[in-house]
C-alpha cells in the first residue's frame, strides 16, 4: 500500500509513525518549515519555545505507551502552577476555597455559594449552551467569573451563543463538589485533566515527540515533505486518488489521510452536492496570535501559564517558559512569555501589523503586574489560522450532514483537530491516529467520528517520571 499523509501535527505524524511499523510506505505532506502543526516547538533568541502552553496528560495505556516508546527518559515531570487574572487579582486554578474566599471577600463569596445553592434547588433548564449547562453545574455567579469572559474571548462569540459540546467535552466530569475535593487532597491522584497538578514534558520541548517520529518515519519507508502545502486532495467517482501540492505536482495513493481543515478538504473536491458545500461555509475556525515578548529578568513569575479573564484586556492566556523544564531555556538568563489573542478572519487583530501587536501585548503584560518593572527587550509574532473549530449551537447537526457526506467518500479518512472539527488536546490526535492506522493496516473499524479520550478505560495507567503507571 502507498498512503498520503496531509499534515504533521499530533495525529497525522502518529497515523504515519504507526504505518511504518506495519512496514506500509507514507508520504507526509506539512505546509510548515518544522513538524508539529500547533504542538511544534521553535527556536527563538537561542531558546526553545511551544505555541503556547501544550500539557501532556492521558489515562489511556495505548496513548501513554506510545509517548514513552517515542520519547524514552528524555522528559521530566512539571508541577504544574496556572492561576486567573481577574479584577487584578491572581486566583489559582484549580480554585482553592479558602484563597477564592479571601480575594473574592466575603460577600462576592457569599453570592458565589448563594448562586450555587439556588441552583441545586431550582436548576436552570438546558438548551443546548454553554452558558445554561455551565451555570448548572456551579451556579450563575461562579460562571460569570470563572468560564464567561474568557470563553468568549477565545471564541468570539456569546456563551449563549456556544454549543454544550465544548463544556461536554473538556469539563464534563468537573463539578464545585470535585473541584473543591481537589484542592483538600492537593490534586494527588487526579485524572481529570482540568485539575491534574503535574504533567510529563520532554526536556526539549513538546515538539521533540513529533520530530522524533518524523525522523523515524524516514527512517523506515517514508517521507516528510517540509515546506510542501497540499492545495487539494483530488478524487474520482467518490474515490480519493491524490494529492496535489501548490506546485502543481500530483502524487497518487491507496488512501489519503488529511488533517487540514475540514472545509478547505471538501471545497477541493469534485462533484460536491451544492448543499454540502453550504454547510462547509457555516463551519468557522478561530486564529490564534501569539505575541512573544523577551523579558530582561530571570524570575519573573511561577505560573506555567495564566488565565486572563479580566474584560479589560484583550489577551486571553499568558504562558512563562522559564517555568516548564530548564533545558529549554538553554541557560539564558532573560524569560520569554507567550501572550495569546485569538479573532477571526475578518477581524481588525488579524490584519495588524507585527509592531503594533507587540506593543498592545507589551503594555496589556505590564498592566497586569507580572513584569514588575522588567523590560522588554524584544518581540516575535507568530500567527496560526484555523487553530479553533468554534462549537456554534447547532453547529453538531450541520457537521453530521458533512460527516455523512465523507463516509460516502472512498480511501479518505479525516483526522485531528481541523480535520475532524474537534477541539482536540494532544492526546486526542494522538489516539485518532492510533486508531486510523488499525484501521488501514489492521482492517479494523473504529469510528474515528466519535473518538473521547475522556472515556473510562478497563486499564487507565498514568506517566510518572519513572514510567508507565496503572491506575
Amino acid at each position: 500500500m502507498k498512503i498520503g499523509i496531509v499534515g504533521t501535527g499530533p495525529a497525522g505524524i502518529s497515523c504515519a509513525y504507526q504505518l511504518v511499523k506495519r512496514n506500509i510506505y507514507v508520504d507526509v505532506y506539512e505546509s510548515a518549515s518544522i513538524v508539529g502543526g500547533m504542538a511544534k516547538t521553535i527556536e527563538l533568541w537561542d531558546q526553545k519555545v511551544d505555541l503556547g502552553p501544550h500539557r501532556f496528560f492521558s489515562s489511556d495505556p495505548r496513548i501513554n505507551q506510545l509517548w514513552l516508546e517515542v520519547v524514552g527518559n528524555d522528559y521530566e515531570m512539571v508541577d504544574r502552577l496556572t492561576r486567573i487574572y481577574y479584577k487584578k487579582k491572581f486566583f489559582y486554578y484549580p480554585l482553592k476555597p479558602f484563597d477564592a474566599f479571601l480575594k473574592l471577600g466575603f460577600f462576592e463569596a457569599a453570592r458565589c455559594l448563594f448562586s450555587y445553592v439556588k441552583e441545586k434547588i431550582s436548576p436552570t433548564e438546558q438548551d443546548g449552551t454553554f452558558e445554561n449547562w455551565v451555570v448548572n453545574r456551579f451556579g450563575r455567579r461562579l460562571f460569570e467569573i470563572f468560564f464567561k469572559t474568557y470563553t468568549e474571548k477565545l471564541w468570539g462569540i456569546s456563551c449563549r451563543e456556544l454549543d454544550s459540546d465544548f463544556a461536554a467535552q473538556r469539563i464534563k466530569k468537573l463539578s464545585l463538589y470535585e473541584a473543591i475535593k481537589n484542592a483538600i487532597i492537593g490534586g494527588k491522584n487526579n485524572e481529570h485533566k482540568t485539575l491534574v497538578d503535574q504533567f510529563a514534558y520532554p526536556i526539549d520541548g513538546t515538539g521533540a515527540v513529533y520530530q522524533r517520529m518524523a525522523k523515524y518515519v524516514q527512517k523506515h519507508n517514508g517521507n516528510v515533505f517540509c515546506s510542501t502545502p497540499v492545495r487539494r486532495v483530488i478524487n474520482e467517482n467518490n474515490t480519493v486518488v491524490a494529492i496535489e501540492t501548490v506546485d502543481g505536482k500530483t502524487e497518487y495513493y491507496d488512501h489519503v489521510i488529511s488533517t487540514m481543515p475540514i472545509t478547505q478538504l471538501i471545497k477541493g473536491f469534485s462533484d460536491v452536492p451544492p448543499e454540502i458545500l453550504e454547510l462547509t461555509e457555516t463551519l468557522r475556525y478561530r486564529n490564534t496570535i501569539l505575541v512573544y515578548l523577551r523579558v530582561d529578568r530571570d524570575n519573573l513569575f511561577s505560573d506555567n501559564w495564566l488565565y486572563i479573564h479580566s474584560s479589560d484586556l484583550l489577551m486571553g492566556r499568558v504562558t512563562n517558559f522559564k517555568n516548564w523544564v530548564p533545558t529549554i531555556c538553554k541557560g539564558q538568563s532573560d524569560t520569554i512569555l507567550a501572550l495569546e489573542y485569538w479573532c477571526f478572519d475578518n477581524n481588525e487583530l488579524w490584519a495588524m501589523d507585527d509592531e503594533k501587536l507587540i506593543s498592545m501585548a507589551g503594555a496589556e503584560v505590564k498592566k497586569t503586574g507580572l513584569l514588575n518593572g522588567a523590560k522588554i527587550l524584544d518581540g516575535y509574532i507568530c500567527r496560526i489560522s484555523k487553530s479553533y473549530p468554534v462549537y456554534y449551537k447547532g453547529y453538531r447537526e450541520q457537521l453530521k450532514k458533512i460527516e455523512d457526506y465523507l463516509d460516502t467518500i472512498d480511501n479518505v479518512t479525516v483526522i485531528g483537530r481541523s480535520g475532524s472539527f474537534k477541539y482536540n488536546n494532544q492526546d486526542h490526535s494522538i489516539l485518532m491516529g492510533i486508531l486510523a492506522a488499525e484501521n488501514i493496516s489492521d482492517g479494523a473499524k473504529h469510528d474515528l467520528w466519535n473518538i473521547n479520550t475522556d472515556d473510562e478505560y478497563q486499564e487507565s495507567s498514568v506517566i510518572t517520571k519513572s514510567g508507565l503507571q496503572k491506575k
